[in-house]
């Protein structure tokens, strides 16, 4: 089938290229659309509905009214000489605010932008006042509004209302503030726009960097990033489509990060097959490139499956997480990952016939054998060596593996981040509790019949006042018809951080429990509350997507390898890289930078992206040594081949790959992720790929496919070119 497949792009190039052209075009242009509608921005709405904190949220929304996709902006005014308000000045700042709170917020748009490509965010804010520091020395507002706080519009949104009511304030002798999250993430991406637009760039030069170097072709250089950025629009209308086929609500980031991750193993993929389309042409000179192109695309596509096949498999595990979240973004990561595997099988294959000899111009090298070079004496020392290669490499990947000693996990999302929202966050913590931002709240709801009023609640709130961790508790409010009440809590801590976490999930559910009214039932939510149930529910899919991923992981290699040994070489030595990826992981930033720990969420997508992606390379340059091991000759000049040839290509490969995910470093609050996706790939491609795997290829010889041995007596095939000698001193 994939033959068949690569066959027909190779025979209708010029078909199959438009075709490709036409889709990504119109799905790129479309695509930010059809996402918009397709993603949810609370993080809470991801949990399961038997969560407390979950429970809670729903309670807000049907007796509160309160929007699923609300974002809280509390806003800071004092007065500019830095004395106390007056009577005065809050009735002034009150009649500010409500004539604030009736002008609807426009979005800002770009003269020739089409308004269908991006959703309108306009709205008008709900302002009220929230509190007045102790000794007046400022005001704060609560100014709701509706969206993502990451997302570009609502952020357009916030930037023009900030302005209007910084401007309308300080002609009134006040200055202002803002906190919060959206105001937080919109600091972050202004303080950082400079920083991403050049980690953006810098990857595209790398990519393009590398394979002229490497191919010194300007088209080898070009093509593979233009055809992954029509892959990749076609993918993202995909992923939209199936999420609204299917009624599956993305994260706001999701979007972000499958770009990522296609741009690195889409040009994994095509490089992969540029190495190996030059090294046919240079064994066979007289043949026609179109002919060469559906020979290669037909066998490197086998490998090419197998490899993207590995990654849908472990990202489709997440299906079965209880965190919605990860449910979503495994499918929706499967997905696009198909159709950059389709994309690879034919508009890649088609451009390699379409342009045939000249995809390597003007470079000369295709009238040239290669002499031997770094790439073949590292082939032969492999072959020479490989005991001494095997225990480097073992020994490198375990003192990494050991920094794994006291890890912790880390579900807050706060820290000093240097922005202009956070210096407002600690102005006010100097005053009030830290929570005043953001409170920790208990949803009281009547299940007798009866209604509630705050007399029924008092000793509820009496007791909270007396919980741990609890600075102040807000007056009792109760919905329309007094079946619901809320109570806000503000904790002394900040609402991210695992010290309001355990509050929250520890004394203060403690003492609703206790002291809840017979006749009532009563749900624990916020940040902090949501968080907590977050990390059980996160603890939770880890112990059951772990095991099933690797399980078919190992599955879809034994059915590519035929063997029962090589599965267990190549899962035992991702095993070992993964382990020594969050190893590392650790040890810089929970010991050497004293950060709370790692971050919830890095080791499950550590797993599934470095397994699944690492395991690219070792499918690779497994696949080779099988191939050379088919020509006659010991198993040893096999291995030293097979890594002579795939050497460039892997080495190529994981550079640019961690290249991309090193480009998240430039997105507020993905450090830690860049770092340890950057990398595990290079311990992938580096260590495990170009120097375990072979090692232990060339210690067990033949013996590593068994029961199915490949015989060395068998003659080169039409379509393999025949074997380069390589001395084994």
């Amino acid at each position: 089938m994939i033959r068949a497949l690569t066959g027909f792009s190779t025979r209708h190039a010029w078909k199959v290229i438009a075709l490709w052209a036409v889709l990504g075009l119109a799905l790129g242009a479309l695509s930010p659309m059809l996402l918009g509608r397709v993603t949810q921005s609370q993080t809470g709405d991801f949990l399961p509905k038997s969560y407390d904190s979950a429970a809670a949220l729903r309670i807000a929304e049907e007796e509160f009214g309160v929007k699923p996709d609300a974002t809280t902006v509390t806003v800071l005014v004092a007065r500019s000489d830095g004395k106390a308000l007056t009577d005065g000045d809050q009735r002034r700042i009150e009649a500010e605010a409500a004539e604030l709170g009736k002008r609807r917020v426009t979005m800002p748009r770009g003269e020739d932008e089409p308004a269908f490509l991006k959703p309108d965010r306009s709205q008008t804010p709900r302002i009220a006042p929230a509190m007045t520091a102790p000794d007046r020395s400022f005001e704060l507002l609560s100014v709701e509004l509706t969206g993502s706080a990451v997302d570009e519009g609502v952020q357009e949104v916030y930037r023009t209302f900030r302005d209007s009511a910084r401007a309308k304030f300080d002609a009134a002798g006040m200055r202002t503030g803002f906190t919060g999250g959206l105001a937080e993430a919109t600091d972050s991406a202004d303080d950082n726009r400079v920083a991403a637009l050049i980690g953006s760039s810098l990857v595209t030069v790398l990519i393009v960097l590398l394979n002229v170097l490497v191919f010194r072709s300007v088209l080898a250089a070009v093509l593979p990033l233009l055809a992954v950025t029509l892959i990749g629009s076609v993918a993202a209308g995909a992923v939209a489509g199936a999420a609204m086929l299917t009624g599956l609500r993305l994260d706001v980031s999701t979007p972000g990060l499958i770009s990522v991750v296609l741009l690195g193993i889409g040009v994994d993929y095509l490089l992969f097959l540029l190495f190996r389309f030059r090294e046919h042409l240079r064994a066979r000179p007289g043949q026609p490139a179109r002919e060469a192109a559906a020979e290669v695309s037909g066998r490197v596509g086998t490998a090419i499956t197998s490899a993207a096949l590995t990654i849908v498999a472990a990202f489709a595990t997440l299906g079965v997480a209880s965190f919605g979240q990860f449910r979503s973004l495994g499918p929706a990561i499967a997905v696009a990952v198909l159709i950059m595997l389709l994309g690879s099988l034919t508009l890649m294959p088609a451009l390699l016939a379409a342009c045939g000899r000249k995809m390597f111009w003007p470079s000369r090298s295709l009238d040239r054998e290669p002499q031997a070079g770094a790439a073949a004496r590292y082939g032969a020392f492999v072959a020479r060596r490989p005991m001494v290669l095997l225990l480097g490499s073992v020994a490198l990947l375990g003192a990494l593996a050991a920094g794994m000693t006291g890890i912790r996990m880390d579900y807050g999302q706060g820290g000093d981040s240097g922005t202009a929202a956070a210096a407002t966050a600690k102005e006010i913590a100097r005053a009030l509790p830290a929570g005043v931002s953001d409170p920790t709240t208990v949803y009281v709801t009547a299940t007798d019949g009866g209604t509630l009023d705050p007399a029924r609640l008092d000793g509820l709130s009496r007791a909270l006042a007396k919980t741990e961790g609890v600075g102040q508790v807000g007056g009792t409010v109760l919905n329309k018809n007094h079946h619901a009440a809320r109570i806000d809590l503000f904790l002394t801590a900040d609402p991210q951080s695992a010290r309001a976490r355990d509050l929250a999930s520890g004394p203060v559910r403690a003492a609703v429990a206790a002291h809840t009214p017979v006749g009532t039932s009563a749900h624990v939510g916020g940040t902090a509350a949501i968080f907590a149930d977050i990390s059980v529910a996160v603890d939770h899919d880890l112990t059951i997507v772990f095991p099933v991923a690797a399980a078919l992981i190992a599955l879809i290699l034994l059915l590519l390898l035929r063997s029962l040994l090589a599965p267990a070489v190549l899962m035992l030595s991702v095993g070992l890289g993964f382990a020594a990826t969050l190893g590392a992981s650790t040890l810089l930033f929970q010991h050497v930078l004293d950060e709370p720990g790692v971050s919830f969420t890095l080791p499950l997508v550590l797993f599934l992206f470095v397994v699944a992606l690492g395991t690219d390379y070792n499918i690779l340059i497994t696949d080779r040594i099988r191939e050379e091991m088919h020509h006659p000759g010991p198993p040893r000049a096999a291995v030293a081949r097979a890594v002579r040839h795939t050497t460039p290509a892997v080495a190529t490969a994981g550079l640019v790959l961690a290249g991309s995910f090193a480009s998240l470093a430039t997105t507020p609050g993905s450090a830690q992720i860049a770092f340890a996706l950057t990398l595990g790939i290079l311990l992938s491609a580096v260590v495990l790929s170009l120097a375990l795997v072979p090692a232990l290829a060339t210690l067990l010889g033949r013996a590593l496919w068994w029961p199915l041995r490949p015989t060395s007596h068998q003659p080169p095939t039409a379509s393999t070119p025949p074997p380069a000698r390589v001395l084994i001193p």
